[in-house]
């Protein structure tokens, strides 16, 4: 936070020194220090040494260090809160102590309390054998973070443990969740009293961690300290109550007869071991154990503070530290004190170190194979390692040798957590990036983290799920909760079908809020929908075949009782016959969804989970960009297509032989050449009926009656000709030159290929496979020619001119782009998606004209080419999510954004990079406000030099961070419906007048993102490719033409905005400063009257005559005008 930093320390000064200095010192601006000089040469003490080294040896940079302590600042408690709160802790220390004794009775009956109190607990099957009473704890101890000074805000909780007394507790009480309900009653009644005292803003139940078997009471204060703090109370047994051996994970306390509500048990059958469920009881006996065990570890060891403060920020911002099975602070302190055990740390490690070595040992230990025990001294009698492996997924062991650390979490999770400490340590070890923004300061929520996200509605479907996997063991080991029981199945299932597509398969965490007092306990499916995340490799996501064993191998069959029917035996090239599955994919964007046939299939299959509880969001926005009726497709086969035309024509280019000069190179300019062109070409022949011709020329015309044809769009491309002394030295001559290869190009393509082209003095078009391509050649000394000036000493020199930039940005930059971006889009295929979508919604919001495709094709770039701490994306969607994320979170002020295409920073790219950032905050305020440098183009942003001006990229950032807002909102929620579309539609209230267009003149209509019911036939037939022809009219919206002649006539007075694809509104928006009355003056009457203003004669836009001017000027194209009156008076 701002203004969060130390005070200067103030000296002492002299009186008149200090008035004088005073007055000199603006407010708020921190006073260098005067030092005389001895101090100033004073050698660096023994501390400042150390520091300086250390920061050498570790921190990439002191900034990093200084960062990591501000964070540290900011998370942990001040002095005057822990004050508050340990007076918060004493009184209700004093009051536990007071509460009164109850008569004992049956624990079946309830009726001792009183009806505003509900018991938090399932309490499923009901009856149970056994007596309780109350009595007041035998102690009260504060346990966790909050003693260790681990504790970080924005949630600060006190765990007290509340020992309950030996005397309510009877022989067989580890049996059949019997301790666990004592332990709820005995919490219900501690509730009911602290309810009635002033002390409490409120007094609530919650599940600890959410696992269901053990509530906890919450306490907050009263009044505005409420937020202040969380005090947790947990009832443990009193010490030496249970036999340890009890609870061996081997054992059984849970009987099944008992659970299913039989009167006697099966003859001669086995009780399984309930894992689970001993190890939610052996919890409640080391928390002190634990507490002293974390104490000593933590005994002169600053760094270990610290350490787990940035472990837990870093867990926090990954969405793994709360919820069942989460890896919570506490299990991250026993990991800190497990490697300070093993000496991978020491007691003179700081805080970043200790996180650096934690991260190192999570990114290369596999805790589901190879489990971790903080026993010191081994006892033969415990169980070993192994037998823990046995019952549970994952295995940490807590120093008694009995309660496994990890005992809810599922190896998926484990697996993300391992998968996130890699990434974060290669973060750290790439000097490229910002590591402390990426590891500690960015969120990673599941749907900008993962390419695919679906969800399962409606988690009470996994009672049939445990039904069908037969888990009848695991649902009375967990209680009857089916979600837990089940999740690790669901998890492994879908793991192993996605095995070779998919490189993590994660789950969100089943959640449960808390509850008050008064109301049920909430039942097993209130944790919601359950939600999983796909992250893929990218080249196998999208394959069509599961290729499978061998028809005679063994495995054959467990392959075929895996995929079930779709599995058929298939005859491959190599002669071999195997088991396979293929999957119904044609287009690129149907082969993206295979992973979800492949999910629906298996939960269906194995699990009983039907469709419609599956809620698959992993590619709902690319219906935005599809094209054509049916949705089956969005476009990439027609750019493949567009494409290999155009290495045809390059081809047939390069070999013409009859030219006075060699073509050297031919470069694409357009989008679509590079993939990323929003709705890419459509082969198209023109229907003469729908135009007029000019019969002498050859030429069609638009007919008037006739609804405006088909856009077509030129796909520009530069034909660079060879150099030679031939070519003249002045800028006229080469015009001239140029227009003479444009008509020789066209006749020789015409006589070798029969291409129809239609030569013109800056460029020829040549119809091609029903697409125009437009030619344009170039010498590659003309910018320099351009740049020539005589000075008037008859010297020569050379300086830029609008016109030499603007041939350069054609003829050098754009191609360079073009084919850097083409390379891109081979390497991440889902680039040029991605791409199309962000301009998709940069063009719904009305801001296509201001801001260049290349700029947002910059911006997506740099998505794939440094997305830490992410993975590059896999999916447009996700792709789409993180450049709304990157356009309002991006400190476009004080950062360039530095996109390393191809690699182009080389060698020193860090020292090139701090070179870029040094001069870009030197020579700020010259420089366009949104600053995007590429390796050809480090200091101009030559992408981004007119537009977005500062009004209009506020404007984008807070959409962006709406849409983002909006779209999150409803792809996270499954139950309502999910119209995606919502962040296409822009909101026009913000606007003064609207111009209403008739969608009859909208040559791409059809491209409006609620797609119109019915349209125009629009004179062309689609994918014809005939020889002789009449050339069609290119590049005609009448929209645009209107849009030049408005923007000609009233730009100091208004700005215009469109959605160039299929919009049917132009909204404008009035400039404030024009409407301001001016000096009469005969020369700036445009568009102005006369009043009288205070005597005076003044000029005030006229606005009537200009509304009725924009209806005279787009006449036929113009449906009405409306004017917003309410936002301004006339």
């Amino acid at each position: 936070a701002p203004g969060s930093g130390p005070e200067p320390p103030s000296l002492p000064a002299s009186g008149g020194a200090a008035r004088r200095r005073k007055r000199a010192a603006p407010a708020g601006a921190v006073q260098p220090a005067k030092l005389s000089r001895a101090e100033l040469y004073k050698p660096p003490t023994n501390e400042e040494l150390n520091r300086l080294k250390e920061t050498e040896d570790l921190f990439h940079s002191s900034l990093l260090r200084l960062q990591i302590e501000e964070l540290l600042k900011e998370v942990t408690l001040k002095e005057t809160k822990k004050k508050k709160i340990d007076a918060f802790l004493h009184e209700i220390n004093s009051l536990l102590s007071a509460i009164p004794e109850t008569p004992e009775t049956e624990l079946t009956d309830q009726a001792w309390l009183p009806k505003d109190v509900k018991v938090p607990f399932l309490q499923v099957p009901f009856s149970v054998k056994g007596r309780f009473h109350f009595m007041p704890p035998t102690e009260l101890k504060v346990v966790g973070s909050y003693l260790l000074g681990t504790c970080i805000k924005p949630e600060i909780n006190v765990d007290m443990a509340v020992t309950m007394p030996r005397e309510i507790f009877q022989d067989k009480d580890n049996l059949n969740q019997r301790y666990h309900r004592k332990r709820a009653l005995y919490l219900a009644h501690i509730a009911q009293h602290l309810s009635k005292q002033k002390l409490f803003g409120s007094v609530k139940f919650a599940y600890m961690n959410s696992n269901h078997l053990k509530p906890i009471l919450l306490l907050r204060p009263q009044g505005k300290d409420e937020k202040m703090v969380t005090v947790r109370l947990h009832a443990c047994p009193a010490p030496g109550l249970f036999k340890p051996s009890r609870f061996y994970p081997s054992k059984n306390n849970v009987r099944t007869a008992w659970f299913m509500e039989q009167s006697t048990p099966k003859e001669g059958a086995t009780e399984p071991p309930t894992p689970h469920y001993n190890n939610s009881i052996l919890c409640d006996t080391v928390l002190l154990s634990h507490l002293q065990f974390l104490s000593s570890a933590a005994t002169d060891f600053p760094g270990m503070k610290d350490g787990v403060a940035l472990l837990k920020v870093w867990l926090n911002q990954r969405q793994l530290s709360k919820g069942l099975g989460c890896f919570s602070g506490f299990l991250v302190s026993m990991l800190v004190a497990y490697l300070l055990m093993k000496r991978k740390i020491v007691k003179m490690m700081s805080g970043y170190q200790v996180l650096r070595s934690t991260l190192q040992f999570l990114a290369t230990t596999d805790l589901s194979v190879t489990g971790i025990s903080l026993v010191k001294d081994v006892d033969p009698s415990l169980p070993v390692l192994d037998d823990f492996h046995q019952a549970f997924e994952v295995v940490f062991v807590d120093p008694s040798g009995l309660v496994n650390l990890c005992a809810d979490m599922t190896a998926s999770k484990y697996h993300q957590v391992q998968f996130e400490a890699k990434c974060s340590m290669e973060i750290l070890d790439d000097r490229m990036v910002d590591g402390f923004q990426a590891l500690l300061m960015t969120a990673k929520p599941i749907l900008r983290a993962f390419d695919h996200v679906f969800h399962l509605k409606h988690v009470s479907k996994l009672q049939g799920a445990c039904k069908k996997m037969q888990l009848l063991n695991e649902l009375m080991d967990r209680g009857g909760n089916y979600v837990a029981a089940a999740l690790p199945f669901i998890v492994s299932l879908l793991a192993r079908g996605l095995s070779g597509r998919a490189l993590l398969v994660a789950h969100s965490l089943p959640q449960i809020p808390e509850w008050p007092i008064d109301a049920e306990p909430p039942k097993h499916k209130d944790v919601g929908p359950l939600t999983f995340g796909l992250l893929f490799y990218p080249d196998f996501a999208a394959s069509m075949l599961e290729k499978g064993p061998q028809a005679d191998h063994p495995e054959a069959l467990d392959f075929r009782t895996f995929w079930g029917e779709k599995s058929e035996l298939r005859r491959f090239q190599d002669g071999s016959i195997r088991e396979a599955v293929v999957w119904e994919a044609n287009t690129a964007y149907q082969k993206r969804l295979i992973p979800e046939q492949i999910v629906r299939h298996l939960l269906k299959l194995h699990a009983d989970v039907p469709e419609s509880s599956i809620c698959y969001v992993g590619a709902l926005l690319e219906s935005v960009i599809s094209t054509g009726k049916e949705a089956s497709g969005t476009g990439e086969e027609a750019m493949v297509s567009v494409v290999r035309s155009y290495d045809d024509l390059s081809r047939k280019l390069w070999h013409l032989k009859e030219l006075p000069l060699m073509v050297t190179s031919v470069q694409g300019v357009h989008p679509a050449l590079r993939y990323t062109d929003v709705f890419p070409p459509i082969p198209m022949k023109p229907i003469y009926s729908f135009h007029t011709q000019i019969r002498t020329k050859h030429l069609l015309l638009p007919a008037e009656e006739k609804p405006c044809p088909a856009y077509i769009t030129p796909l520009k491309m530069i034909c660079h000709m060879e150099g030679s002394g031939q070519w003249p030295q002045d800028k006229d001559a080469i015009k001239r030159i140029k227009a003479a290869f444009h008509l020789q190009l066209a006749e020789l393509l015409q006589q070798h290929h029969q291409l129809v082209c239609r030569p013109a003095v800056t460029h020829t078009d040549v119809y091609k496979d029903g697409y125009v391509f437009r030619l344009q050649v170039a010498y590659h000394r003309e910018p320099l020619i351009l740049k020539e000036v005589v000075t008037p000493e008859g010297m020569l020199k050379y300086q830029d001119t609008e016109e030499s930039q603007q041939l350069e940005l054609e003829i050098q930059h754009l191609p360079y782009l073009t084919s850097s971006l083409h390379g891109l889009q081979q390497q991440h295929p889902v680039f040029g998606s991605t791409c199309r979508l962000a301009k998709r919604w940069v063009s719904a919001q009305l801001l296509s004209d201001n801001m260049s495709e290349e700029c947002v094709d910059l911006l997506v770039a740099f998505l794939f080419l440094h997305p830490a701490p992410f993975t590059p994306p896999s999916s447009p969607q996700v792709g789409f999510l993180r450049f709304l994320d990157l356009l309002a979170t991006f400190d476009w002020k004080n950062n360039p954004l530095i996109v390393n295409l191809n690699a182009g920073l080389t060698g020193e790219e860090v020292e090139i990079s701090l070179e870029i950032k040094n001069k870009f905050v030197a020579s700020r305020s010259r420089l366009p406000v949104m600053f995007i440098a590429t390796p050809k183009d480090q200091w101009s942003s030559m992408w981004t030099q007119e537009q977005p001006s500062a009004q209009i990229l506020q404007r984008l950032i807070v959409l962006a961070s709406e849409s983002l807002r909006a779209l999150e909102e409803q792809l996270m929620d499954p139950l309502k419906t999910q119209d995606v579309k919502l962040v296409f539609r822009p909101p026009l209230d913000f606007y003064d007048v609207l111009i209403h267009l008739n969608p009859k003149q909208i040559p791409r209509h059809l491209e409006s993102v609620d797609r119109p019911l019915k349209s125009f036939s629009r004179g062309v037939v689609k994918n014809s490719t005939a020889e002789k022809i009449l050339f069609p009219v290119v590049d005609y919206d009448p929209v645009q033409c209107y849009l030049q002649e408005l923007r000609d006539a009233f730009s100091d007075l208004a700005l215009f905005f469109y959605d160039k694809h299929g919009g049917e509104v132009i909204a404008v928006l009035w400039k404030p400063l024009s409407f301001q009355p001016q000096p009469f003056k005969v020369s700036s009457m445009k568009g102005r009257m006369v009043t009288t203003l205070n005597d005076k004669l003044v000029c005030v836009p006229n606005v009537e005559a200009i509304l009725e001017d924009f209806e005279v000027l787009g006449e036929g194209l113009v449906k009405s005008v409306e004017a917003r009156t309410e936002k301004w008076t006339i």
